[in-house]
């Protein structure tokens, strides 16, 4: 297929975006003077760039298309009709190939120690085993099979088989509160379920039989259970299948296995919003969709065939919890033919025992070549003085990717000065900006171009990305709405049980008709470059001078006696507002008069005096979300009052055990601001 280096020993392979560029030329008579030419055409011809895509990456369909984008519109766009695809059918067409080439589909491993390496006929006769004891239960295109499980091959195979069949994929982390779990899986009634009986985590092992016995009696239209035995479990869970059982099959009707053809726009898996306000949005992509924005992310991220590159491989890591859509992506790196690296465990090790080495360790021992993390993982790898030189086999490492928040740019520094010490003074930053909104990249990376330093290089190839100011104008150089402005083909087919699409109109289309609107502050550079500065429901306005929290945070996180803060803005009772910032702290510090100088300090001088915050607390920890998201507008919710029922769920948050203490915080907060307004109604009307 097209992506493979001419060169077979190169450590940094030919990217991607290059090879694409060549063949547009060769093939199709386009040239262009730069990325931001190649980017434009991208998106005013979206037929011709789409095009190009599916014959570019070699997309198959028995059958004719009628048309690329048979319907301009935004939501209703129409792509590919007439097309059948399977994502499982286009990740297993690399098997041959890579298991000529000796290259494995997954390489996992978990914070003891355990690895297990998977080969692409391995990967697909599991696949196909289960696919087939799957339809044997009755499991027919458009049934949902629920997975709780953690980040490991098992996840990856029941994917693949539910894709195989046209079933929906539908997968929340262990690590979720139950609660939470059905929250989501009562809006989508799974009638399968594969789960994990406990998992092992920070340095514990975790019972979870127990809450997926709970989970099968609160989920009546789930039919059968596959039940995964971890070495974790204390208990048994009656009536459940055995899963190692279910892909044990090698047999004739597992070699003669091939995954069905669908629809282009057949819904393939559902993903959900943080639901950390009410129900969570369970949003359903499409196989072709998700295909068609894989391939087209595959040159942001640099990724190709493994078996093609080089005589050794790529492989390719981001670390992320499989409820988070940065494991989809993650796991999308097969359809590149490119191997995919698991890391099941702790990136820090215990409380008691930080050690922000562990994954790159792991990197090292999986032979890692592309090694991706949310921004916090670096911050925190930067303070605790991790020294990249000291972990043999890092070196290997030729791009490094970050998403989930905006990376510091003197984070990004610290990175590539680390790896400059190991001879890899060329590393690469990708830094990624998308969502679990469309499972794939609104702004990313570009080996060709400018280092940017806490930037996103560019913007993605077929996304048609604006900052809109408050008129609805796009602006180049200023803080703006985040929108796009035509469609993309890894939108939400829909939300889950919204019959008449009315919530997703509202999500997305609400502001500004016909328009989608992400929900973040963007500001596009003259280079094309791009900074996100935040949610565009947490940015802070002060005398009309807007903020978004990140480039605060940017300011204050590199004190050294500041692990993580988080801002938010509470209005008053007279119409004005407070800035409350909470710090978490180096172990046993407090927050002193001196610190409070040093935080007015830094926004002073780096941003403005407007946002020096009124109020410093210091904080056990900031509450994030499941995928790693500072929660400011909840916690600025409790502080105004809401109830906290309305506000925050347990089950939806990544630190649960921090909640209480913001919930008395804001009771302290707001039991002291009636009894100053108490106090001034006094002196006034005495």
């Amino acid at each position: 297929m097209p992506g493979a280096s001419s060169s077979a020993e190169t450590a940094n392979p030919v990217p991607q975006i290059r090879l694409y560029a060549d063949w547009l030329s060769a093939t199709h008579n386009r040239a262009f003077a730069d990325y931001e030419a190649m980017r434009r055409w991208s998106v005013e011809d979206l037929d011709g760039f789409w095009r190009s895509i599916w014959d570019y990456d070699q997309i198959e369909s028995p059958t004719p298309f009628t048309a690329v984008l048979g319907a301009d519109a935004m939501p209703g766009a129409r792509w590919f009709e007439g097309a059948q695809v399977n994502y499982a059918r286009h990740v297993f067409r690399h098997a041959g190939p890579a298991d000529a080439a000796g290259q494995p589909a997954i390489i996992a491993m978990d914070e003891r120690g355990s690895s297990v390496t998977l080969s692409w006929a391995e990967l697909r006769r599991q696949a196909a085993s289960l696919a087939l004891t799957l339809r044997a239960k009755g499991i027919e295109p458009g049934d949902r099979v629920a997975a709780y499980l953690p980040n490991i091959p098992a996840a990856v195979v029941g994917l693949l088989a539910c894709a195989s069949l046209g079933a929906i994929w539908t997968l929340c982390s262990p690590d979720m509160g139950i609660t939470a779990v059905l929250d989501r899986w009562r809006q989508t009634e799974p009638k399968a379920l594969i789960a994990v009986d406990g998992v092992f985590y920070a340095g514990k092992a975790m019972d979870r039989s127990a809450a997926v016995a709970e989970l099968r009696e609160k989920l009546p239209s789930v039919e059968a259970l596959f039940l995964i035995a971890s070495g974790c479990g204390a208990g048994q869970v009656p009536g459940a299948i055995d899963f190692a059982a279910s892909v044990a099959r090698d047999d004739e009707g597992v070699a003669a296995f091939e995954p069905e053809w669908l629809p282009f726009d057949h819904p393939l898996w559902i993903l959900y919003s943080s639901g950390t306000t009410g129900l969570p949005k369970a949003i359903v992509h499409g196989h072709g969709g998700v295909i068609l924005a894989t391939a087209a992310g595959r040159m942001h991220f640099d990724l190709g065939p493994s078996y093609a590159l080089n005589t050794l491989g790529d492989r390719f890591h981001w670390y992320s919890a499989s409820g988070w859509v940065m494991w989809n992506i993650q796991v999308g790196g097969l359809l590149s033919g490119t191997t995919i690296c698991l890391f099941d465990g702790s990136p820090s090790g215990t409380r008691a025992d930080p050690d922000w080495s562990r994954l790159w360790d792991f990197a090292a021992r999986a032979g890692v070549t592309w090694f991706g993390a949310g921004a916090a993982f670096f911050a925190s790898c930067r303070k605790s003085g991790i020294d990249i030189k000291t972990t043999p086999g890092a070196e290997r490492i030729r791009a490094v990717g970050s998403t989930g928040s905006p990376l510091p740019p003197d984070v990004q520094r610290w990175g590539t000065a680390q790896f400059a010490g190991i001879g890899r003074p060329d590393i690469w930053w990708c830094n990624v900006s998308g969502g679990t909104e469309i499972a794939a990249a609104f702004m990313a990376g570009n080996p060709e171009l400018p280092d940017t330093p806490g930037r996103l290089q560019c913007r993605h190839l077929g996304a048609a990305i604006e900052a809109w100011d408050e008129r609805g104008q796009p602006v180049i150089g200023e803080v703006g709405e985040l929108v796009c402005t035509r469609p993309f083909p890894s939108m939400p087919l829909s939300f889950w049980g919204d019959a008449d699409g009315a919530r997703y109109r509202e999500s997305y289309f609400g502001h500004w008709p016909g328009v989608w609107r992400h929900g973040d502050w963007l500001t596009i550079g003259e280079d094309g470059s791009c900074t996100i500065s935040g949610r565009s429901d947490a940015t802070i306005n002060r005398h009309g001078v807007r903020m978004g929290t990140a480039e605060i945070y940017a300011a204050v996180e590199q004190l050294p006696r500041i692990v993580d803060t988080m801002m938010i803005d509470v209005e008053t009772e007279d119409g004005g507002s407070k800035l409350i910032m909470f710090v978490v702290l180096t172990d046993g510090d407090r927050v002193d008069a001196a610190l409070e100088a040093e935080v007015a300090s830094a926004i002073r001088t780096n941003l403005s005096p407007r946002f020096v915050p009124d109020r410093l607390i210091a904080a056990p920890a900031i509450p994030l979300t499941l995928s790693g998201k500072k929660q400011e507008l909840p916690i600025k919710r409790l502080f105004a009052g809401w109830p906290v029922a309305k506000v925050v769920s347990a089950g939806a948050t990544a630190t649960p055990e921090v909640l209480p203490w913001y919930i008395d915080q804001s009771q302290r907060w707001r039991s002291e601001t009636e009894t100053a307004a108490g106090r001034i109604e006094t002196e006034q009307t005495g």
